[in-house]
């Protein structure tokens, strides 16, 4: 039996599997069968008497755990499996907490809280302490909390250090401590853990009690740990402890995959085992079973740019397959349009499915486009790893004020706005609104409208936060009517408070929120300005009713079934697909600005690339557009530094090639590092981009009054940028860019037209 599975293996993975003995390091390239190895070596060690509950092996996910646990039952029997200690970190050490549990003051039937337990006592205690959740923002301080557990600070360590206290001080919150104090004095007291509890109370048991990490030594001889360059410091410290008896501790990672950072993620932990073990063996898994030789030699030449990396030479017998193909968008419309096209022609032309194709962004908010794109093409497609765009709770949040503007009658748009930005109008009143609304056969807006009336069931106070909102929506009714849906969008969005709650964000989180928002304002821009160069009706009402098809829920989209993939990068590892389209490869999206200034988070940004490529079996196609829109404005965009760092020969440019199909020479290659060709817009993109440009001509009087005044040299302020210097002045009416110098921003590109620039 034992020769039956280990003949599945190549020889790289056979020597991963049958060395048993002692630390060993596998380092496993892109679908290289890490999970293979993972599985035989517990199946051969259970094979060669081992017994299974003293084996424990640690994973990230439920499902990793049990697809392993049902190989190596249908290996050894599942009968012996079952005695595994398998599973994910946080259940393994909450069974180990379980049975010791009072070892630390608990009962063994603690109360594990998940993120919205947390958040929720988070905001009491912040609620009775009289501090406002405008500046501790729940979501904000549970990051921080959660931060410092996975470093192992305990409340007491995070108020004795002056390090952390001095941060806290500097973000307007010195009372983060006693919250983190208070919180976890009350979880205590519940009797409950968050789950970052699981790992910091597992530590404080092996520290305060030696003969318990004695007993758990002993009682694990083989430690197995999945995706360990994933681990935190905490997950790391506990394998260390537990590890030191027998030393049999075997980690199976890929650094180029490390891609976590900000779920606190240390790629050290995998570069440096060998410095923590130095008796190690390792093993190197370089065949890519997954992908085209092409794909996988592409992806060799990316990630031999980081520093910070296990040499390895990872390698293909499949086919050749396809170039890497790169394509070029005039616009980020024209991006999603073109991602669309190609999925429907290549689908029909070789008779694929849908979910044969992926689509790879770096953040949700690129979202939007695509799925548009793709209704108006009928293709079905599933969002993976999060909400449809318009199912976003911001979205809905922003379009619910908007159809209360256009329909005051709308109860469901009513419950939404009601209180929120919070007004101080709660669960009891709206409740009250309603139940009188529904008494005498009317809306809860007509309640509002004669809320005097109503004393009875509402003190002076209530009736006037109920007024005030009922004032503010008449309000945007007014002001709005004569607006396109753009300026609409935003002054609603400005007033209502919903735009400066989404700008104080500052968890990955709430940025998320924020760049959603911007999303579909850059929606309402482009259809504003469509509707106008087309002669068509622009306002509010207008743009409401053209989303209404787009927001329409359809139950088959939460099923299976043959759909098209959409995802970020990051929910795109462990995973594969037939044909990969990595969007957005721009300098202003993919590597993110914000790891620009640290080496080490830009190679992180390298690190994800290399995943977003190696998730291609076929084919992969790489996207960027040289214009997008940014909080209404269309920017310039230059393509990613990733793109000039793919090796030429693997890539193509479909676009240069089919410019020279009816010439006898042939295209000569693109160089990103070079100036841009003339002909790497076709003819029909130029005057796709000519009718962009000219949306506008109904300002042009404005326009060129504004910029006639402009100079290179002049300082001016911008609404979101700040205020900048101008340093160029390109292009003729309607098309002049501007060069700024921002002070807070940096340089931007931007056409005047939109800039909206005031000069000081």
């Amino acid at each position: 039996m034992v020769k039956d599975f280990l003949d599945e293996l190549n020889e790289a993975q056979r020597e991963a599997v049958i060395n048993t003995e002692g630390p060993a390091l596998v380092i496993a390239g892109a679908g290289a069968g890490k999970t293979r190895v993972l599985t035989y070596r517990i199946a051969y060690l259970l094979s060669r008497g081992v017994k299974a509950h003293r084996i424990l092996a640690l994973t990230f996910t439920n499902k990793a755990a049990g697809e392993m646990k049902n190989r190596i039952a249908g290996i050894v029997g599942e009968e012996i499996t079952r005695h595994l200690w398998m599973g994910t970190f946080h259940s393994i050490f909450a069974r180990i907490l379980r049975n010791e549990a009072e070892k630390l003051g608990y009962k063994p039937s603690y109360t594990i809280y998940d993120a919205t337990d947390s958040k929720s006592l988070i905001r009491s205690i912040i609620k009775e302490m009289n501090l406002g959740d405008d500046v501790y923002k729940p979501g904000v301080i549970a990051a921080r909390i959660s931060a410092a557990k996975n470093n192992l600070i305990t409340a007491a360590m995070y108020a004795a250090s002056p390090e952390l206290t001095s941060y806290d001080r500097a973000v307007r919150m010195p009372l983060l401590a006693e919250i983190y104090k208070t919180y976890s004095a009350r979880c205590f007291k519940a009797n409950a853990m968050d789950f970052d509890d699981l790992l910091l109370n597992t530590n404080i048991l092996f520290r305060d009690f030696p003969e318990l990490l004695e007993k758990y030594r002993k009682k694990f001889d083989y430690i197995l740990v999945d995706e360990y360059q994933d681990t935190n410091y905490a997950q790391y410290l506990i394998v260390k402890k537990l590890s030191e008896r027998h030393k049999n501790i075997c980690v199976v990672g890929d650094d180029a995959q490390s891609i976590y950072s900000f779920r606190g993620a240390r790629i050290e932990n995998i570069l440096e085992f060998r410095n923590d073990y130095p008796e190690a063996k390792v093993f190197k898994l370089e065949q890519n079973y997954r992908s085209t030789q092409t794909i996988v030699n592409a992806a060799n030449t990316i990630i031999a740019n980081n520093t910070e990396q296990i040499h390895k030479k990872v390698f293909s017998k499949n086919e050749p397959g396809e170039k890497i193909r790169i394509l070029q968008a005039m616009t980020d419309t024209e991006e999603g349009f073109m991602v669309a096209s190609d999925i429907f022609d290549r689908k029909y032309t070789y008779q694929l499915r849908w979910n044969d194709f992926a689509i790879l962004y770096r953040t949700n908010a690129q979202s939007r486009i695509f799925e548009e794109t793709l209704r108006k093409k009928n293709i079905p497609y599933r969002i993976y790893g999060g909400l449809s765009f318009y199912e976003r709770k911001e979205i809905k949040d922003i379009l619910a004020y908007f159809r209360m503007v256009i329909n005051p009658e709308d109860e469901e748009a009513f419950k939404r706005t009601i209180n929120y930005p919070k007004r101080g109008i709660g669960d009891t009143t709206v409740k009250k609104v309603t139940d009188i609304a529904s008494m005498y056969g009317d809306s809860s807006w007509s309640i509002l409208c004669r809320i005097d009336d109503f004393s009875a069931y509402f003190n002076e106070s209530t009736r006037k936060k109920l007024t005030a909102y009922r004032e503010m929506i008449a309000g945007f009714a007014a002001t709005t009517q004569d607006m396109d849906a753009y300026q609409a969008a935003r002054e609603i969005a400005s007033a209502s408070g919903m735009m400066k709650e989404l700008q104080e964000g500052q968890t990955p989180e709430e940025v998320s929120r924020l760049e959603n928002f911007e999303e579909l304002m850059n929606a309402i821009k482009e259809f504003t300005e469509s509707a106008k160069t087309n002669g068509e009706p622009a306002s509010l009402g207008a743009y409401l009713q053209n989303v209404a098809l787009l927001t329409d829920q359809d139950t088959e989209d939460r099923k299976g079934g043959d759909k098209v993939t959409l995802m970020t990068m990051h929910s795109a590892k462990g995973l594969e697909f037939d044909h990969v389209y990595v969007t957005g490869m721009e300098e202003s999206i993919f590597p993110s600005p914000m790891s620009l200034d640290n080496p080490k988070e830009l190679e992180e940004e390298r690190r994800l690339f290399y995943v977003a490529v190696t998730r291609a079996k076929k084919m992969a196609t790489l996207t960027y557009a040289l214009n997008r829109y940014r909080y209404g404005n269309l920017e310039f965009s230059r393509p990613s530094r990733f793109l000039k760092e793919i090796d030429p020969s693997y890539i193509e440019f479909p676009q240069l090639a089919s410019r020279f199909n009816n010439r006898q020479e042939k295209p000569r290659s693109y160089r990103f590092d070079e100036e841009e060709p003339e002909y790497s817009v076709k003819p029909k993109e130029k005057k796709l981009l000519k009718v962009t440009e000219n949306r506008s001509e109904h300002n042009n009087e404005t326009y060129s009054a504004m910029n006639s005044t402009l100079r290179e040299g002049d300082v001016v302020s911008h609404e979101r940028f700040g205020t900048g210097t101008i340093v160029e002045i390109d292009g003729e009416p309607p098309n002049t860019t501007a060069v700024v110098e921002f002070e807070e921003s940096g340089r931007k590109k931007l056409l005047l037209r939109f800039a909206r620039l005031k000069k000081l």
